[in-house]
């Protein structure tokens, strides 16, 4: 019976059902809905091929061209791409100025990454919460109109608040696992950012203290090694 009524019933009348509690949990998955779509749309725009951006990187800046490879990391979006122009930017420097310059580039980033995530996580715990709160005012409901009816109180007439109790609870249940799946789905995507970040930065620093200046000592040795064109002639 309960099933044939609500497939009798359309969602409208089982929102009215519900009572001023769904108005609430109604305005909390709006809110819910509205953070998951902006920072997954936010947190993909910052997503990018590290390792490819990172070959690219390394490729103009071993032609001198140190300038084309700030503007490069200039223009790319997310935060991978502000640690390395913060890298750049201090390539000519010692390790611990280039280290310090990425690692604050990073916590600068990552706040930015993380923000508004958490507002999920209390929606998913307050949502259940509030559909219980429903479910108590829908079964004081009841109870009132059972001892306002007596002994000759009709089933119809206590269905009301029974049904509330019931909606809200399905709706609160409802809402909070969607928005633990959407915080956990954001989590996991700012915990990929980061070790993005991690890892591009201590490339970066290796290839910049190591590769690089290696580069740049064995290009200066084989200048003073090789013959002037002068005494290669003379010989």
């Amino acid at each position: 019976m309960m099933s044939m009524d609500l497939n009798e019933r359309s969602l409208i009348e089982l929102f009215n059902l519900g009572g001023p509690i769904m108005w609430a949990l109604l305005v909390l998955s709006a809110v819910g809905l509205a953070l998951f779509v902006e920072r997954a749309l936010y947190l993909h725009r910052g997503q990018i091929r590290s390792t490819e951006f990172l070959e690219g990187i390394k490729n103009i800046v071993r032609k001198r061209r140190v300038v084309e490879a700030l503007t490069v990391a200039e223009e790319t979006p997310g935060p991978v791409a502000a640690v390395v122009k913060a890298g750049l930017l201090h390539h000519a420097e010692s390790e611990e100025r280039i280290r310090f310059a990425m690692t604050q580039a990073a916590l600068v980033e990552i706040p930015v990454l993380e923000r508004r995530v958490g507002s999920l996580a209390a929606i998913a715990q307050a949502a259940p919460v509030l559909g219980l709160l429903g479910t108590v005012v829908g079964l004081i409901g009841a109870f009132q109109k059972f001892e306002a009816g007596g002994s000759y109180v009709s089933a119809d007439v206590l269905a009301g608040g029974f049904w509330q109790a019931l909606l809200t609870t399905a709706a609160g249940l409802a809402i909070g696992v969607a928005a633990r799946l959407a915080h956990h789905f954001l989590s996991s995507r700012v915990r990929a950012l980061v070790h993005d970040m991690e890892w591009v930065g201590n490339e970066l620093l290796q290839f910049l203290l190591l590769d690089e200046r290696v580069g740049d000592d064995g290009a200066e040795e084989g200048e003073e090694g090789a013959p002037s064109e002068g005494r290669a002639n003379g010989a």
